[in-house]
C-alpha cells in the first residue's frame, strides 16, 4: 500500500465497551525452543501465551514487505507490510492497547490506529469496516475491523503497521516487531 503524507485526524466515533472475548483456550503443543502457544477456540487464532501477541490477520500471504522502495510512497519506501486477504476477512488488535483513532485516514482509506500498552502504535489500514471506536481499549485477537480496499490500494489487503508515535514517519518493521514478541510470521 502507497504511504500517504501525515493524515489529517480522523473523526472518532464515541467510545463504546470492549466487544467480549472468545471462547476459552485451549493448549497447543510447544515447539522446542519456542514460547507456549495458546489456540483460541474456534478463531484460527494462535498468540504467544508468554506475550500476550499475536498476527492482525488469519490465513494471509505477504504482499508488499516492509521497506520496499519505490515512488508510490512519499517516503520513497513501504513503510507497512500488506497482507493479502480478500474484503471482509476479520483483522484482529495485535495486543493490548487503546483504540485512538478510527476513521477515514486520506490515502489510507479507512484505517485504525491502536496505541498498544508498550507504547508502541499499530495502524489497520484500507478497512471495508471498522469495528471499533477511539477510546475503546482492545486486547490481542479482538476483532477491530475487516479488510478492504478503501484508499489508495490497488486490491484487497491489510497494510499494517507498527510505529513509536501515532504519526506518518515513525514507522518500525512490523514483521521484526511481531517476531520480537514470539509471533509467526510468513
Amino acid at each position: 500500500a502507497p504511504a500517504a503524507p501525515k493524515p489529517a485526524p480522523a473523526a472518532s466515533a464515541p467510545s463504546r465497551p470492549a466487544a467480549p472475548r472468545p471462547a476459552p483456550a485451549t493448549r497447543a503443543p510447544e515447539a522446542a525452543g519456542a514460547s507456549e502457544a495458546v489456540q483460541e477456540a474456534g478463531s484460527g487464532t494462535t498468540r504467544s501465551a508468554s506475550t500476550g501477541y499475536t498476527l492482525p490477520v488469519t490465513g494471509a500471504t505477504i504482499g508488499t514487505g516492509y521497506h520496499v522502495s519505490g515512488s508510490m510512497w512519499s517516503s520513497g519506501y513501504h513503510t507497512g507490510v500488506d497482507f493479502v486477504v480478500p474484503t471482509g476477512t476479520p483483522l484482529k488488535a495485535v495486543a493490548a492497547g487503546t483504540v485512538v483513532s478510527a476513521g477515514w485516514g486520506g490515502a489510507y482509506g479507512n484505517q485504525v490506529v491502536v496505541k498498544l500498552d508498550d507504547g508502541y502504535y499499530a495502524q489497520y489500514a484500507h478497512l471495508s469496516r471498522l469495528t471499533v471506536s477511539a477510546g475503546q481499549s482492545v486486547t490481542a485477537g479482538v476483532q477491530v475491523g475487516l479488510s478492504g480496499a478503501t484508499g489508495n490500494v490497488t486490491g484487497p489487503h491489510l497494510h499494517f503497521e507498527i510505529r513509536t508515535t501515532p504519526d506518518y514517519g515513525s514507522d518500525v518493521d512490523p514483521v521484526g516487531y511481531l517476531r520480537g514478541h514470539g509471533v509467526a510470521v510468513g
